[in-house]
């Protein structure tokens, strides 16, 4: 069944191939005879009842420094594609939301993965807070007066902004860290959203697992640990990647959560573990599909399109 598949993503000349799990998810497609298609976030349009996008064919190879070929820009109608991978990096801002609405206008007719209302109702770290028993004691807030008690009966905490992404604006306050309050009135001249404070997880210093769920199961991990004297462990601030394997806890969160993915229709979700907490839900643009490859022997992009083309065979 070869199928007509856009792909909403930064723009393909800016991929890391040994890394970008949109290239693997995309060349997966073309391996399949699928017909891919590619076009920036701000290729995205609504006019005159459809919902359209300024796009080019695609042609992949993993041969660095010339893995794509693009076609003459065309306009094109998304209601006739069969799907749509909503795949740019966040923030989870307007835009973004912006985007989820607009997709929304042809989903399920053209199926956009992950379903773009869910998308828009589960930011990464607050959705997190849907389950119980998971998560390690946070407060989410803008009082400083609430944040100043947290810290007070926890200590060594971590501030982050709520919407942001890649260990952007992370901060670790240990006690007796005297920059607690400028740090509050820089978030706060920042932005008027709350920011969420967590209690520090000492066993970060092991690694923090990204898990691979597809269509509600865990399928894979990969062990990111963090560069000495960092607290973050994303890999693009010097986290390395680790090979590891599913604990018992692991497999329980994902029990708890995997039901409600599926139900929301997240095909794609990867989720962030610290020890025995989980701390993140990512649904917008989920990473780790290459590296989880590597260490396993497997091909999860594969496993991903064999959803998407049973969904797409039961319309």
């Amino acid at each position: 069944m070869a199928l007509r598949v856009a792909f909403q993503m930064d723009h393909v000349s800016t991929v890391d191939i040994d890394g970008d799990s949109t290239f693997v998810l995309a060349l997966e497609a073309q391996k399949r005879g699928h017909e891919i298609w590619h076009y920036t976030p701000p290729g995205l349009f609504f006019e005159n009842g459809k919902v359209q996008a300024r796009a080019e064919r695609m042609t992949l190879r993993r041969e660095k420094g010339a893995h794509f070929d693009l076609g003459k820009p065309e306009v094109i109608d998304l209601a006739t594609f069969d799907v749509v991978w909503l795949r740019q990096d966040p923030p989870f801002d307007m835009a973004y939301i912006t985007t989820t609405h607009l997709l929304e206008r042809i989903h399920p007719h053209t199926l956009v993965v992950n379903d773009p209302r869910e998308v828009r109702n589960a930011p990464e770290k607050l959705f997190v807070t849907t389950f119980d028993g998971v998560m390690p004691p946070t407060l989410i807030a803008s009082d400083i007066g609430q944040i100043r008690d947290f810290r007070e009966r926890h200590q060594d905490i971590i501030i982050k902004p709520l919407y942001g992404n890649g260990g952007a604006g992370v901060f670790r306050l240990k006690p007796g860290d005297e920059n607690f309050a400028s740090l509050l009135e820089m978030f706060g001249k920042m932005s008027r959203e709350p920011v969420m404070v967590q209690r520090y997880l000492p066993e970060v210093r092991k690694g923090d697992k990204r898990i691979i769920l597809i269509d509600g199961e865990a399928v894979g991990v990969v062990n990111r640990v963090p560069a000495e004297g960092e607290a973050r462990s994303n890999m693009h601030v010097g986290g390395q990647a680790k090979k590891d394997s599913l604990t018992a806890r692991d497999r329980e969160i994902c029990a708890i959560i995997g039901p409600e993915l599926q139900r929301r229709g997240m095909i794609f979700v990867g989720i962030d573990v610290i020890g025995d907490y989980l701390t993140e839900i990512n649904v917008t643009s989920p990473t780790g599909l290459q590296q989880i490859n590597r260490f396993d022997g497997v091909c999860l992009e594969a496993r991903i399109w064999d959803v998407i083309e049973a969904r797409r065979r039961k319309g």
